[in-house]
């Protein structure tokens, strides 16, 4: 082992990459600096940095996607609104697992929830001229808010690490009481911190939605991965938490790229609100001709965007959404497996002298899931991931997300092995022997 990897090769490759401090650096760019570590050292990384699914894709989907293409549906353009199974099926399973009545034709297919959201965003800033700033509940998922740079959308943003419980609703009071917010963007399981909303909060959020006249878009592409709660049974409590319980001010984006390790395909739902899809908007209509929000996030900006999504991968989702609703696919199960990996993980990282971040929701205990925080003793991002760099171990620092607390987000996709964790505690030793020698 070639590790630790030193200062001054870890300073070399950032100016290389062009990157003044690693603590901003994107996803994207921190996967190209452990690349080229991995390459300079001849050490294999433990991979913390990117969320990727790190469990097959479900095979009720593949199997699904593929007799849709040998049927022939590769040389035919899709319908921009969805493919009419899909958007049934969609429809029972928000019933069957959120409890919430949602129309089939609301229900949009997007080329992943990035797509989803890019319009979204565009869409909702342009709905009135008042209204031009997109809020985000942070930490949140920094590609959203690099959309909303690229748009030219206003953004407003606040960590919520310290306005939970009953300080939450005067610090939506004061964004919203400007009346420049056109929409709320969260995640729930939250992005990078796996925090959960409570049903105060989310009481809270729509009772702002409500007052104000904002649009909620909730993100739950962590569908269901709330693990300290039975979510597994179709049309059974407890269901998983959502904003739509307390406000029709509303609109989900759910992706199949972790519930059903489905990334590849590039395949989600955005789900609006019945009152939210009919809604009238006369800027829209004078803008584009239409005036109704649901039929401009399809026939305007979808048919601009991409005019549709997969047509093949739009089967997949069905089945595997089909099957879920008919309890003949527990894919809550099947995911469950990566709070296993959280448990294991966190009681490594505090074996080494790390702590979580965000570690409660109201007075609960955060659950094991796909993520979690850490910080180490005071640590300062730049200083922290620079540290684990060195000792073979790549993540990204909370600074990215919007967040205002020193740290970093741990993914446990990859640590799938007992070796796997084994590295980790190894390389987390050779971290703190490293502070302890250079402090």
């Amino acid at each position: 082992m070639n590790l630790p990897i030193s200062k001054e090769t870890v300073k070399n490759l950032l100016a290389e990459k062009d990157i003044a401090n690693v603590a901003r650096a994107t996803i994207r760019q921190q996967v190209a600096i452990t690349t080229g570590l991995e390459k300079i050292s001849g050490d294999k990384f433990v991979h913390l940095e990117i969320g990727v699914p790190g469990i097959p894709a479900s095979k009720v989907g593949t199997d699904a996607q593929k007799q849709a293409i040998d049927n022939g549906v590769a040389t035919i353009y899709p319908i921009i609104s969805g493919l009419p199974e899909l958007k049934e099926n969609a429809s029972q399973f928000i019933k069957a697992f959120l409890d919430i009545d949602i129309a089939p034709k609301c229900i949009i297919p997007t080329v992943g929830s990035m797509q989803g959201s890019f319009n979204l965003i565009l869409e909702c800033s342009q709905l009135d001229e008042n209204k031009d700033t997109i809020l985000f509940i942070n930490p949140g998922f920094p590609p959203q808010m690099l959309q909303a740079k690229i748009l030219g959308a206003k953004q407003a943003c606040f960590d919520i690490y310290n306005f939970r419980g009953d300080k939450l609703e005067a610090k939506l009071e004061e964004f919203l009481s400007t009346g420049k917010i056109a929409a709320i963007v969260y995640s729930n399981p939250n992005n990078p911190a796996w925090y959960c909303l409570t049903e105060q909060e989310l009481q809270v959020v729509a009772k702002m939605a409500d007052k104000y006249d904002a649009i909620v878009i909730e993100d739950l592409a962590y569908f269901c991965m709330d693990f300290r709660k039975e979510l597994s049974k179709p049309f059974e409590p407890p269901y998983q938490s959502t904003v739509a319980k307390y406000t029709d001010r509303y609109i989900l984006m759910m992706s199949g790229s972790k519930i059903f390790s489905y990334a590849g395909e590039r395949i989600a739902i955005v789900a609006f609100s019945n009152k939210m899809f009919d809604r009238e908007y006369p800027r829209l209509r004078q803008l584009y001709g239409l005036g109704k929000m649901g039929d401009n996030y399809v026939l305007t900006f979808l048919y601009a965007a991409s005019s549709g999504t997969s047509h093949s991968a739009q089967y997949a989702l069905s089945a595997m959404m089909k099957a879920a609703v008919e309890g003949k696919f527990d894919f809550v199960k099947t995911i469950s497996e990566y709070g296993r990996r959280a448990k294991v993980a966190k009681e490594i990282f505090d074996r080494n002298g790390f702590s979580i971040v965000y570690d409660k929701d109201g007075d609960v205990k955060l659950a094991d899931g796909f993520y979690f925080t850490i910080g180490y003793q005071g640590m300062d991002s730049e200083t922290l991931l620079t540290g684990l760099l060195r000792c073979g171990i790549s993540a990204m620092a909370l600074d990215t997300t919007g967040s205002s607390q020193p740290g970093i987000r741990a993914c446990v996709s990859t640590l799938s092995t007992d070796d796997d964790m084994k590295a980790l505690d190894e390389r987390l030793a050779l971290f703190v022997k490293l502070q302890n020698e250079e402090s």
